[in-house]
């Protein structure tokens, strides 16, 4: 039997092949291993931003309202099992390394007859079969990229197909469009499905419908919550005459729990019961890292893992909102194929340093210097420290030696899992040494 840190080496051996859209190779995969998505009921979400904040926020629900909930996410934040959780636990180290020591096998057959399997396909593929073997009423699940050659675009007709936010990422291979991003996103939509979006720009929402209606779906369109109060330590909203208190912050999760309430609709209409106190339970309890995510108060420590222009933007909003009467330093880094340039705009007057690093362990990195070279061509100044544990330390050592200065840590969701740790740690260690 293979070790956990053995099963992880394994899935990671994959990334060496990168990102390859389409579905053949994921549904050979599936097919040697019996169909288990077959067998799922799935909720589907796709969009550029706010998908993961929808997903956890409607699995917390359907949890707190009695099914037996699977949710699939990427990337992770702190531990590999969060990618696959059921009613909010991790699958268990044991769990995943069985499954890998029992499916592996078939992805190596499967490359000698020259069909090369991803890492994204074969943990979409375990996650189905986790899933399967668990029993789950229901599963909450999460694009990677785009949608229609997605691998987790094999299962049948969901429950409902949901649309996030949509904006420009990944252009390469999706698009340089809205309108081709959202075609892309919108292959998630089978036949006679109800599709769930949330209204944006007019090319989107004619792409998302014209697709909606080609394949005979009803539409939910999604309305935006209004808020009650709000500040950093949450929202308030009123949802059917009860008070809510929203954890996650950020104007823009107004619009994604108002695409969890279309969510919701959608499931209420195939008889799913879902009351207003599961929907309160389940989002009071949901917590999603790196989203706006407050690590420390002091000195405070903020984590978002906003990475193209329009995720900054809404960064760019939460500071407005919440930040304004801060001095911030930020430690930043990006990946080459994100547009860095227009996401970094947002940054400008906003910040009183920045510090560019680079993002550990993937190859896809802007180096530390690279990233400072596109700031300072919009005119940020900044200085480079290549090591992204070290540039937290020292942006948290000087946050904490100078008053009303904070830490925001952005640019990529695997910055922020690779320096959350270190960073908690570290803002402790500097409060113990303070108390002393």
């Amino acid at each position: 039997m293979i070790n956990y840190n053995q099963a992880i080496e394994k899935i990671d051996s994959l990334l060496t092949f990168g990102s390859r859209p389409g579905l053949d190779r994921i549904k050979k995969l599936l097919s040697l291993m019996g169909d288990p998505q077959n067998d799922l009921k799935c909720v589907h979400v796709a969009g550029t931003n706010g998908k993961g904040s929808v997903c956890n926020m409607l699995a917390s629900i359907l949890t707190a309202a009695g099914y037996k909930t699977g949710l699939f996410t990427s990337p992770h934040i702190t531990d590999f099992c969060e990618r696959i959780q059921i009613n909010g636990s991790m699958i268990s180290h044991e769990d995943l390394e069985e499954l890998t020591e029992k499916y592996f096998p078939l992805v190596l057959h499967m490359r000698e007859n020259g069909d090369i399997i991803t890492e994204f396909e074969f943990v979409t593929a375990i996650a189905f079969q986790y899933f399967k073997d668990q029993n789950c009423d229901v599963v909450v699940l999460e694009t990677g990229m785009g949608g229609r050659f997605d691998a987790t675009n094999v299962i049948p007709t969901p429950l409902c197909s949901v649309i996030t936010s949509i904006s420009l990422d990944h252009t390469a291979i999706l698009g340089n469009t809205l309108t081709k991003i959202a075609f892309e996103k919108s292959g998630i939509i089978k036949e006679n499905g109800i599709t769930v979006f949330l209204p944006q720009e007019d090319e989107v929402n004619a792409e998302l419908c014209e697709n909606a209606e080609q394949r005979n779906n009803s539409i939910i369109k999604a309305e935006m919550i209004e808020e009650k109060a709000t500040s950093i330590d949450g929202t308030v909203v009123i949802i059917d005459e009860t008070e809510i208190n929203v954890p996650l912050l950020g104007h823009h999760q107004m619009k994604n729990l108002g695409v969890v309430m279309a969510a919701v609709d959608a499931l209420r209409q195939q008889g799913f019961n879902i009351g207003t106190n599961h929907i309160k339970a389940g989002v009071e309890a949901v917590r999603v890292p790196a989203r706006f995510e407050i690590l420390c108060r002091e000195p405070l420590i903020i984590a978002d893992g906003a990475h193209n222009p329009d995720g900054m933007r809404t960064l760019a909003d939460s500071i407005d909102r919440y930040l304004n009467d801060k001095n911030i330093i930020c430690v930043i880094g990006m990946l080459k194929d994100k547009e860095s340039r227009e996401a970094a705009k947002n940054l400008i007057g906003r910040v009183v340093e920045i510090v560019a690093t680079t993002v550990p362990d993937t190859p896809r990195t802007r180096t530390a210097d690279d990233m400072r070279a596109v700031l300072s061509d919009i005119g940020l100044k900044a200085h480079a420290i290549p090591n992204a544990q070290e540039a937290v330390k020292y942006a948290v050592r000087k946050a904490a030696e100078s008053e009303n200065t904070m830490v925001l840590i952005c640019g990529s969701l695997y910055l922020s899992a690779h320096t959350r740790g270190v960073c908690i740690d570290f803002a402790n260690s500097l409060s113990m040494l303070q108390y002393d």
